[in-house]
């Protein structure tokens, strides 16, 4: 019996690398250089906290119109809950006696608004009652808005 031979793989040829010192690069004339970097200061003490201070006489600022006791970020609220509960309550209520003032016929688009008004009301009086005042206001806001709408 004769054994089969498998001829062996030719020797690997060392394959020569070059240099890495010999390889020349282009000059970088249109290389974006990195953005420089801030130097940060090591942490030695916290900062102090800012004291805001109110105003002297305790005058809000006015608006730029003039009108006087109007805050220029509109009327500021006590922050009493009762007081915003008495206001949303009011607003409520006036948005609905307006809304119940129209006496002129409404076409299909103005009493789907109006329909959606009468929605918003029913949630912000449903919201009121469980306490939610801040969702109750701005439900009567967004009637109130459409209402306007409506009117104009």
């Amino acid at each position: 019996m004769q054994t089969q031979v498998q001829p062996l793989a030719p020797p690997i040829a060392e394959v020569t690398r070059p240099n890495p010192e010999a390889v020349v690069l282009p000059p970088a004339a249109n290389a974006i250089p990195a953005p420089a970097l801030p130097q940060l200061k090591p942490a030695t003490q916290p900062p102090k906290p800012v004291k805001h201070r109110k105003p002297a006489n305790g005058a809000t600022q006015q608006a730029s119109n003039g009108s006087p006791g109007v805050s220029a970020i509109g009327q500021l609220s006590t922050g009493s809950p009762y007081d915003l509960r008495s206001q949303t309550s009011d607003s409520i209520a006036a948005t609905e006696r307006r809304l119940n003032g129209i006496n002129r016929k409404l076409s299909d688009q103005e009493q789907k608004t109006t329909g959606q008004i009468r929605e918003f009301l029913k949630q912000a009086r449903a919201a009121l009652a469980s306490g939610d005042v801040d969702g109750a206001r701005t439900l009567a806001a967004k009637a109130k808005v459409l209402l306007g709408e409506l009117i104009q």
